[in-house]
Parts: structure tokens; C-alpha cells; sequence
């Protein structure tokens, strides 16, 4: 049972990647179609092809290795200046010119003179914008969406104001590790009545929302009496309670401990009740959806900006005996290994409900890092095409004020010693990835 609960992990993780590099290349291939370019090829995937179907005049199929996809324009290049499509130049000199020319006479073959309207490259700038921003903008929505779903739908992981437990005692910081109750003195809680399973409503008239809110209200109140409104058993109860006073560290408002000039932690006088919280998932306001996906964008973002160090380390740990850093970039190996223990662990407290969450939050995060890593202004990734269009419209504008003629498109050929040393990179970094995703697995519940 287990092993097949663990390859529908998998198949789940497969099924939600693969739906979003469709709906990436969805995203470049319905404008791209709008604005009236040829558009010869949908594909999921790379290398040999394992299934397709024609469909007017694009072709849309799967290929064998899930890495990706890629929608085919015609005329990704511009032919030469008074060249027509097709026609083959003799005159070219250097490694790299031949190489753009050849890539330019490959595109120009794929259309007649009379197609090129229908280019990619005859397309204005915010045009090619649309176009190559589009597939980016799609992983970006459904992100939002899966996070939506996680905030609204099933909640966050937070720490509730139901008491799970309540200490009986109060314990010296001296007192060995093993020490009991017996001459101790009540924990103020235990004192007062307090019982797991209440749930706090209010402290000293102030509504407690979560168990953040009630730490704060006691942590405000030392040797002060206060009253303790909760509910237990559905009936309301009021009780009376004087939280001990304790030398804590200080906190400042973003919940980080206060330093001092002497570059120690500040102390403060703060109260203590002697209860912990309930861990659960509570439903949020869609309000908290931006700075949701904010906190996401910039996780991301971090980890891309940091890649080549990340890889290094990766690098060093699989040659190594050091432990993989569980925050450092996976593959699609690690990603479905993950995706199979979250639906086949044997966990307390990780039910179905936290089996789904986590995926959808797998889904979420891999789609944000589609996003983010798609916008690399550097070939062939989508960036790089957008930075060749911006480039283009800087061009054009500047060409406009001086009254001079207009430079045409930027030929993008010219990058592809640049782009073939990018794919290289990225082959690299996805057979690292594959080797420390099979011989230094990240797991998520145990070795």
C-alpha cells in the first residue's frame, strides 16, 4: 500500500508540472497566435517525440524527456538587410557570424516571402513583449491561484489559543532535567483552574485572536491580576490569574530580540501563565494574499539570484561526507521523491488534509520558480528575448528623436554562442541536480 501511495505522489507532482509547462507555453502561444504569427510547434517536453497531432497549421505533441517545452515561431531571426527569405549568403566570414547566418537561413527557409508578415521578428516591440512575457505571466497566475486556495481554503499552520497543555509547576532554570512538582510552586495557569482543551478568548479585555496575541497580553502583565476569559465544554467561563513575573529577552516588533550596545541580548520583566497552544490550520483573509506572494516571489527569487553558490555547494556536499542543504535547490527526481513520502508518510497529525496542502504548495512554489528563473534576461530563456525586445524599443525610440532612420529589429542571432553556453549550463546543473536527488536524497520525514 505503501509503495503505491508513494507513486501516486509522484504521478500527482508529474500531472501538476506538467500542467504548468502547458499552461507556460499556453501563455506564448495564444498571443503569439493573436497578433497572427505562424506558430509551427507546441511541445511539451524535449528531445525525441512520443506523441503528437496536427491541428490547422501547428503541430501540438509531448516529448520524452519533461523539462520543459517550447512553442516553435516562424522567422525567430531577421534575414539580411535586402535579402529575401531564404536566400543563402556566401560572403560569411568567423566562427560566430557563420553560425548566425546559418541559423538565419535555417528560419528564413521555413517561410515564403509572402509570410513575412507572419514573423515573429516583423512583430512590434510591446507585441514581443506580450508574447514572451506571456508564458511567465501564466506560472505567475496559477501560483497566486494555488496560494489563494492555501491561505483561504485550508489555512496556515498556526499556533491557536486552545490550550494543549498547561504546566503544573513553575521550574527553575537550575532544577535538573528530571525534576518533579513535589515543593515547587504552581504554575500560575494550574493555579487559576485552567484546563486543556479551553480556548482563550480574551485577557484582561483584550480579544485574543491566536496564541501569539495571548503571550503578547501576558507577557504585559506581570504580577498583575487579570481575568481570563475562555470557553470550555461550548460554555463561557471567567477566571482570575496573576502571570508570574520572568526575566525574558526583549523583543522588538517584528518579534526579533533587542540588542544592546554591549552586544548582548536586552532582559525585560514579562509575564508567565504556564500554557502552550494547539497547532492547526486557520482559514485567513484573502488580504494576506499579497504578502503571501510576496514572501514567496522574494524566496524565490533569492534562491535564483544565489544559484551558481547553491550548485557549488551541491557540488561539494554529493563529493563529500557533508549533509545536502534541505533549503537548496531540487530536481524533478527530488521534487517527485518529496511528492512520494508527503502522500505515503505514516506521520502523526499529517492526515489528508496536510498530505494535500503540502502539494499544492509544492505546486505553488515550483510555479513561482518557473516565473522568477524564466525571467533571466539571458537566452534562451524567455528573458532573454525580452531584454532583446527592450533593447529593440530603445533603439527605435532613440533613432526616432535623432531623426534618423529606423535600425530595424535586434538580430538575436547574434547571441547564440551565448545561448548555446547557457543550455550547456543548464544541462550541467540538471544532471548535478539528477546525482544529488539519487545519492543524497532530501527527505521530508526522516532518513
Amino acid at each position: 500500500m505503501s509503495a503505491l501511495l508513494y507513486a501516486l505522489g509522484i504521478l500527482l507532482i508529474g500531472i501538476g508540472l506538467a500542467v504548468s509547462i502547458a499552461l507556460h507555453e499556453i501563455g506564448h502561444l495564444v498571443p503569439a497566435k493573436r497578433f497572427g504569427v505562424r506558430v509551427t510547434q507546441y511541445m511539451i517536453g524535449f528531445g525525441p517525440t512520443v506523441w503528437s497531432r496536427r491541428r490547422g497549421e501547428t503541430e501540438y505533441g509531448i516529448k520524452a524527456i519533461p523539462l520543459g517545452g517550447y512553442i516553435r515561431m516562424i522567422g525567430m531571426y531577421p534575414p539580411h538587410k535586402g535579402d529575401a527569405p531564404g536566400t543563402i549568403r556566401e560572403d560569411s566570414t568567423g566562427f560566430f557570424q557563420q553560425m548566425s547566418d546559418e541559423a538565419k537561413e535555417w528560419e528564413s527557409s521555413q517561410y515564403s516571402p509572402e509570410e513575412q508578415h507572419r514573423t515573429f521578428v516583423n512583430l512590434s516591440v510591446p507585441k514581443k513583449l506580450a508574447v514572451m512575457l506571456g508564458g511567465p505571466f501564466m506560472n505567475l497566475v496559477l501560483s497566486v491561484l494555488l496560494l489563494a486556495v492555501l491561505l483561504i481554503g485550508f489555512g496556515l499552520p498556526t499556533t491557536t489559543a486552545e490550550v494543549k497543555s498547561v504546566s503544573q509547576c513553575v521550574v527553575p532554570a537550575t532544577a535538573p532535567p528530571d525534576a518533579d512538582c513535589a515543593g515547587m510552586p504552581p504554575a500560575p495557569a494550574a493555579a487559576a483552574g485552567i484546563r486543556p482543551g479551553d480556548e482563550i478568548t480574551a485577557i484582561a479585555g483584550e480579544p485574543v485572536g491566536d496564541f501569539q496575541d495571548l503571550s503578547r497580553i501576558v507577557r504585559a502583565h506581570p504580577d498583575q491580576e487579570i481575568e481570563v476569559e475562555l470557553v470550555r465544554d461550548g460554555a463561557p467561563m471567567t477566571l482570575t490569574v496573576t502571570p508570574l513575573s520572568n526575566d525574558v529577552v526583549s523583543l522588538d516588533a517584528d518579534g526579533r530580540p533587542i540588542i544592546g550596545e554591549d552586544g548582548t541580548p536586552r532582559t525585560e520583566k514579562a509575564g508567565f501563565l504556564g500554557v502552550s497552544g494547539t497547532q492547526a490550520m486557520v482559514r485567513q483573509s484573502i488580504t494576506g494574499l499579497p504578502g503571501m506572494v510576496w514572501d514567496t516571489f522574494a524566496g524565490t527569487a533569492k534562491v535564483v539570484l544565489t544559484l551558481p553558490m547553491r550548485l557549488w555547494d551541491i557540488g561539494v556536499t554529493v563529493f563529500s561526507d557533508q549533509p545536502r542543504d534541505p533549503n537548496g535547490p531540487l530536481g524533478v527526481v527530488g521534487v517527485s521523491r518529496l511528492a512520494g513520502e508527503v502522500v505515503s508518510a505514516d506521520a502523526p497529525g499529517f492526515e489528508a488534509k496536510e498530505r494535500a496542502f503540502t502539494l499544492i504548495s509544492m505546486l505553488a512554489s515550483l510555479n513561482m520558480a518557473l516565473f522568477v528563473f524564466n525571467l533571466i534576461p539571458l537566452m534562451p530563456l524567455d528573458g532573454g528575448h525580452v531584454l532583446g525586445a527592450l533593447i529593440e524599443g530603445a533603439r527605435r525610440q532613440a533613432a526616432r528623436l535623432r531623426g534618423r532612420p529606423d535600425p530595424g529589429p535586434v538580430d538575436m542571432s547574434r547571441m547564440l554562442p551565448v545561448t548555446n553556453v547557457v543550455a550547456l549550463a543548464f544541462i550541467g546543473m540538471s544532471v548535478l541536480l539528477l546525482y544529488a536527488d539519487i545519492v543524497k536524497p532530501i527527505r521530508m520525514f526522516g532518513p
